[in-house]
């Protein structure tokens, strides 16, 4: 079980990219990290970069409400406690014409995307308003496709938009609680999702053109400074992009 003064964090997708500097991030501001991915040799990595004896591996698979389940059971089993929800993990499809789209390819990224955040919100809200000291803080993983999508990404803009309606939502739910939801909308950080950008990825004008990107660090002490934060604080939505990317007006 966890000390009283031991602060519990589990981050989805924690292998590579967002959640791997963000896990380390979190563990540097004191938090214990469950690690948590569907490859146990990149959480192995991770928890390896981090700070030794501050983090815990578990594979999930976040298409599994089962999985899900026996993720947030050992949760309990292990700490009896949990301060922080980071929902990171998320997958897009490949670009191709939305008529072309499966309802397989639609339904893994729903799945992946919002499904899997809303069962990790819910087990996170019965862990959390039950525990003493109450309350908590679930930090979501949006997108600056919650506000403009690209080219080709309906299942991944719809579910980024989706994810809002969510952190809104559990946001106003939470409050009884004492449980603070809010969400990260991250633009061209430095991961492997992102590397096609360093060649050129396609413009609402179908013109091909590289995206300037950013040190992803930078999205991981983001999230560390809203983890940070007492609970009678919360950031609902933060931005964090690439200062040169052509988001903002018109490129």
């Amino acid at each position: 079980m966890a000390q009283a003064s031991e602060k519990i964090a589990l981050v989805t997708g924690a292998g590579t990219g967002v959640g791997r500097a963000a896990s380390l991030a979190l563990m540097n501001a004191g938090f214990t990290v469950v690690l948590v991915g569907r490859r146990k040799e990149m959480l192995e990595e991770t928890a390896k970069l981090g700070i030794a004896g501050k983090s815990l591996v578990v594979t999930a698979d976040m298409t599994q409400p089962d999985s899900i389940s026996a993720l947030f059971a050992k949760v309990t089993e292990t700490y009896g406690r949990l301060d922080l929800l980071f929902n990171n993990a998320g997958m897009g499809t490949p670009a191709m014409p939305f008529e072309n789209l499966s309802l397989e390819q639609w339904s893994q990224v729903v799945a992946t995307n919002l499904t899997a955040p809303f069962l990790c919100t819910q087990h996170a809200f019965r862990i959390m308003k039950d525990q003493t000291p109450r309350g908590g803080r679930i930090i979501n993983n949006g997108s600056i496709s919650a506000h403009a999508p690209r080219p080709f990404s309906s299942p991944y803009t719809s579910t980024k938009h989706a994810i809002t309606g969510l952190t809104k939502a559990s946001n106003l739910d939470g409050r009884a609680y004492d449980i603070a939801v809010g969400q990260i909308d991250i633009g061209n950080a430095e991961t492997p999702m992102t590397e096609r950008m360093v060649g050129g990825v396609m413009q609402p004008d179908g013109r091909m053109m590289p995206e300037p990107r950013m040190d992803v660090k930078a999205v991981g002490d983001a999230v560390a400074y809203m983890a940070g934060l007492p609970l009678s604080a919360n950031v609902l939505f933060i931005t964090v992009m690439a200062s040169k990317m052509p988001f903002v007006g018109r490129g």
